[in-house]
């Protein structure tokens, strides 16, 4: 069973490598499956019992995200902020790949709606609703992050959590 997983993981791994590699070099409107097969050398059965197409693909890169961001909930109101800052800057490259390409806007609207459902369970005081904060906070760290992006990653994710922490601090009440 191990022999398998870890084959699994390998497959799954030179997919992801070879959509990112084509992303870099193309766009990711302009890349196919079949560009993706032929890059990692995987058959388009295999591809497809594991993605039902490449958006599929894309997104699972964000599923380690979720699950950072929903246990990291509770250290602090500001850490779903802090945990996507530290995410994209370990992952510079394909931050800027996707996210400054056609496929970009495809990945905004993934993490905007994984940050609303995170955020969505904070309380608040109880004067605003909880959707809409969390809409508000999401807002912001995505288009922190785009403009973050933007400019070549200048500063580091402490600075952009600091300077997130400045601008929504009125609504960060617990």
């Amino acid at each position: 069973m191990a022999v398998q997983d870890r084959r699994v993981r390998r497959t799954r791994r030179a997919l992801h490598d070879a959509l990112i590699e084509l992303v870099l070099e193309r766009g990711y409107e302009r890349v196919t499956v079949q560009d993706i097969l032929d890059r990692a050398d995987v058959g388009r059965s295999t591809f497809y019992a594991h993605f039902r197409d490449k958006e599929a693909l894309l997104l699972t890169s964000f599923d380690d995200m979720r699950e950072q961001l929903r246990s990291g909930i509770d250290a602090a109101p500001d850490r779903p902020a802090a945990l996507l800052f530290e995410h994209a800057y370990e992952h510079q490259r394909v931050y800027r790949a996707l996210a400054n390409r056609q496929g970009g806007a495809l990945v905004i609207r993934h993490l905007h709606k994984l940050l609303t459902e995170v955020l969505r369970t904070q309380s608040t005081d109880g004067d605003l609703p909880a959707d809409v904060v969390a809409e508000f906070h999401a807002s912001g760290i995505i288009g922190l992050l785009g403009w973050w992006i933007e400019h070549d990653f200048r500063h580091d994710p402490e600075w952009l959590v600091s300077v997130y922490r400045r601008l929504a601090a009125p609504t960060m009440t617990r």
